[in-house]
């Protein structure tokens, strides 16, 4: 870790104790609360649950301060996403998509957004600058790409967005901004899904929008209270007690992914293997340039759908789930979401447990799977 990151760290967890007055207690309370006592004037004074909440207040100040710009949550990442999309897209506008990012945001954008007149393209994440960006409002980047980990320079993207008129949005949820910085490349507005690493305990469903512009984050603080799009104080309360423990985890996590892959690579039932980690990966380049780490994913690609299955289901250190980021290792086989990637690969995420006996599991499953 850096020092600018190992400094944010060791400040998030006192973040909340520099304002605490004696007697306050040092876990932040969980506030539910749909009505205030509010007499006379309101000005200045929280209101109603749905503009004004203390917890989800504090735990946006932590986001925050891990972002290094003023933060937004939501009740999910998809609510980040399509919250950027609806507030700050008109009729005519066109957006730049990932073809191989997120599908969720893919089949967003392609039912609601084509039919309020708002055009989508999309490219792969590895030639994203190819064509430029001339003519699109908004320009959204994922990188590394989910599920298959391609990388793309932010920095030159950003400044190209920039210069042809337009505003960057780049999805950080795989690597959280331990990982990777996208504000400090140069993008307008970061989105994530707090849902993974952030919460980590595979209890919440969260999103944050970040951004350094005011007006931009004017425009999506008055779309949540409109639509009604806010998160609930249990689940930000949730986050925040899991945000004092990201940097240790995802230290942890992305420790164990990098030997990890450079053991699956040499490993006889692997036939293909991606990590921006290994020195060999195509989107190793790119990824040393712009992350901090290399992160806690990892796309094995075994020999068939059967070999796939069987690994996942016969290995007893992971879970056959969806979604990634949990203190428990899981995997599963993304094609049967449809997602273009071989019937075979398997999207692999990293937990907390003990490197040795996480390896021996993996290493049995894939013998196992393989004979």
């Amino acid at each position: 870790m850096n020092d600018r990151d190992s400094k944010k760290a060791a400040e998030l967890l006192h973040l909340r104790g520099q304002r605490l007055a004696k007697g306050d207690p040092i876990a932040l309370p969980l506030t539910l609360a749909s009505m205030y006592h509010l007499p006379g004037d309101p000005a200045g004074h929280p209101g109603y649950g749905r503009s004004d909440n203390p917890t989800w207040e504090t735990a946006e100040h932590a986001i925050s301060h891990l972002e290094g710009a003023p933060a937004l949550l939501f009740p999910s990442g998809m609510g980040a996403i399509s919250a950027v999309f609806l507030a700050l897209l008109k009729a005519g506008d066109r957006v730049l998509l990932p073809s191989d990012g997120y599908y969720a945001t893919r089949v967003f954008a392609e039912r609601f957004l084509k039919g309020l007149g708002i055009g989508i393209d999309t490219r792969p994440t590895r030639h994203f600058e190819i064509g430029g960006f001339e003519g699109y409002r908004m320009v959204f980047v994922e990188t590394p790409s989910n599920p298959g980990l391609e990388t793309c320079d932010l920095a030159r993207v950003a400044a190209s967005v920039r210069a042809a008129g337009g505003i960057s949005v780049v999805d950080n949820t795989t690597m959280t901004p331990f990982g990777q910085r996208p504000l400090d490349l140069g993008a307008d507005i970061v989105v994530a899904a707090d849902t993974k690493a952030p919460g980590g305990h595979s209890d919440l469903l969260s999103g944050h929008v970040a951004s350094k512009d005011d007006l931009t984050l004017n425009a999506l603080r008055d779309w949540r209270r409109l639509s009604g799009a806010i998160p609930g104080p249990f689940e930000a309360w949730l986050l925040h007690r899991s945000l004092e423990t990201l940097e240790m985890r995802f230290d942890r996590m992305c420790t164990t992914a990098g030997i990890l892959a450079e053991r699956l690579a040499d490993h006889g039932a692997v036939a293909g293997l991606r990590y921006p980690g290994l020195v060999a990966d195509p989107a190793y380049a790119v990824a040393a340039r712009q992350m901090a780490r290399f992160g806690f994913l990892i796309g094995v690609t075994l020999k068939s759908e059967t070999a796939a299955e069987r690994f996942i289901d016969g290995c007893p250190l992971l879970r056959p789930a969806t979604s990634f980021g949990g203190v428990h290792s899981s995997a599963e086989r993304r094609a049967r979401w449809g997602d273009a990637v071989d019937p075979g690969f398997v999207r692999l995420s990293v937990g907390c447990e003990p490197l040795d006996e996480l390896w021996r599991a993996i290493d049995m499953a894939l013998r196992a799977a393989a004979g």
